[in-house]
């Protein structure tokens, strides 16, 4: 195989499925990772990258459809990029990401491992978000296909939906979407046609001018239902006009917020929402405990499958009711509560300000009382003063970003030298360098992969170690 970039191979058969969301096809001993195929596809690939033992590729022809493809529920499929798996059987898909833990684990992590326990899979497939933020867009974003079809003449139609892949410009207008229950699509749907009826402009994403940006859904399992509208400016007859269309038409809609963001990004963490109808948050069950979510506040966004993460997280702490259990990166304090029944003391550490403010709030909601929470980072925090305060670790649970955790705080893990440390990953690569570091003092004990995005590459991991001083 000729290692250039842009080289076209012809007729090639994909032979099995890789990480990331990739299958991979093998040409002259050469691994070819090729994104939104299946096995048994043969295609036309086209290299966008080239290295000496792989590269990758992308499809530009589908000569046979593999015998394994499923039809995708979802009109959008192939252009939102969002459930990019749906035309490959569930089953396939856990086994895939079944695979890939254990690849990451032994590949990266390069340390002695038990058995890897059967992946936990969704019972709900579809409609399992608890939270959706659409795009607002001046410029509706076409297919080649619609846009060779399309008056050139013709003004910009706006759009109400996602960001295609890779595009921050670019915005595909959704119809309908399988990852929130209903009245998810209604409301989208219906919040688009009082924009056109009264003719509020869409947001110009490249020249940042505008009045409608996002809009924000979330919809928890106890029934209770917030809406975001995130606007450009402030423009209180407009708003008070959505509003009331909304809550009229949507009497289960709970609270009614909105947000002005004058600034170039999209993130609201540094604004403050106004409440304009209800008490401005929703409350979310798991077991028998109830926690706030306001609408900047970070939360498992599959709920009934992060009960279940949750479930698994607290049986590998093995807690009996006389441990101290440290939550590193706790966010609203959620995994900690969870937890809390079993513990003597619950520590609580976050970076973010806001989020410890809520978990403070969650911690009372559940008449949780032996709990402190801190904001700051774990690394700075946890000295010999911070310990004779509170107590030392019996167990630490960790569940930091995809980015996985600093070498700083695995050495102080490692400092720490807790006799458990459960590790809550939604990366297992990341987790895998971090397991490398930590068999420094720990062994690997239990693994259980959880899945909580279906259709999607993504899986969470939790691991538990335990001090190998600890027999």
């Amino acid at each position: 195989m000729k290692s250039r970039k842009n080289l076209i191979i012809n007729s090639v058969e994909i032979s099995d499925y890789a990480a990331e969301g990739k299958s991979l096809a093998k040409i002259d001993g050469k691994v070819i990772f090729v994104k939104g195929a299946v096995p048994g596809d043969v295609v036309d690939i086209q290299v966008v990258k080239n290295k000496k033992d792989w590269a990758e590729g992308q499809v530009l022809r589908f000569h046979k459809l593999s015998g394994r493809r499923i039809d995708p529920v979802c009109r959008h499929f192939g252009v939102c990029g969002g459930c990019s798996w749906q035309m490959i059987p569930y089953g396939e898909q856990v086994a895939m990401k079944q695979k890939q833990v254990a690849d990451h684990l032994a590949r990266i992590g390069k340390v002695e491992l038990p058995p890897i326990n059967p992946i936990l899979g969704c019972i709900e497939t579809v409609n399992y978000r608890n939270k959706l933020e659409f795009t607002f867009s001046n410029k509706k974003y076409f297919t080649n296909e619609e846009f060779r079809q399309r008056d050139p003449d013709a003004a910009f139609e706006p759009a109400l939906g996602y960001h295609i892949p890779k595009w921050f410009d670019k915005v595909i207008d959704i119809s309908e979407c399988h990852l929130q229950a209903e009245p998810s699509n209604a409301i989208r749907n219906h919040m688009r046609k009082i924009a056109l009826e009264h003719g509020f402009s869409f947001y110009d994403i490249r020249n940042h001018v505008g009045f409608l940006r996002n809009l924000i859904i979330r919809y928890a399992t106890t029934g209770e239902l917030m809406i975001n509208l995130c606007v450009g400016y402030e423009d209180k007859e407009a708003i008070r006009l959505i509003a009331a269309e909304l809550l009229k038409t949507f009497p289960e809609i709970t609270t009614f917020v909105y947000t002005v963001n004058p600034k170039v990004n999209d993130s609201i963490h540094d604004l403050e929402p106004i409440v304009y109808h209800g008490k401005g948050f929703i409350l979310e069950k798991l077991e028998e405990f109830s926690f706030k979510i306001g609408p900047k506040s970070f939360f498992q966004t599959n709920s009934r499958q992060g009960e279940l993460l949750y479930k698994v997280t607290r049986e590998y702490a093995e807690l009996t009711g006389r441990e101290v259990l440290y939550d590193l990166y706790c966010g609203t304090g959620s995994i900690g509560i969870f937890c809390s029944g079993g513990v003597s003391k619950l520590v609580g550490v976050e970076v973010i300000p806001e989020a410890i403010d809520d978990a403070r709030i969650n911690a009372e909601i559940n008449e949780v009382r032996n709990v402190v929470f801190h904001a700051g980072d774990v690394v700075d925090i946890c000295d010999d003063v911070f310990f004779e305060k509170h107590g030392r670790a019996d167990v630490i649970i960790t569940d930091p970003p995809r980015a996985g955790m600093h070498e700083k705080l695995v050495r102080k893990l490692l400092d720490i030298s807790a006799p458990t440390i459960v590790y809550v990953s939604c990366n297992p690569a990341t987790q895998a360098r971090d397991l490398q570091l930590l068999d420094e003092k720990y062994r690997v004990e239990k693994i259980q992969p959880v899945d909580m995005f279906p259709h999607t590459h993504h899986i969470e991991n939790v691991v538990q170690l335990k001090h190998r001083d600890t027999k």
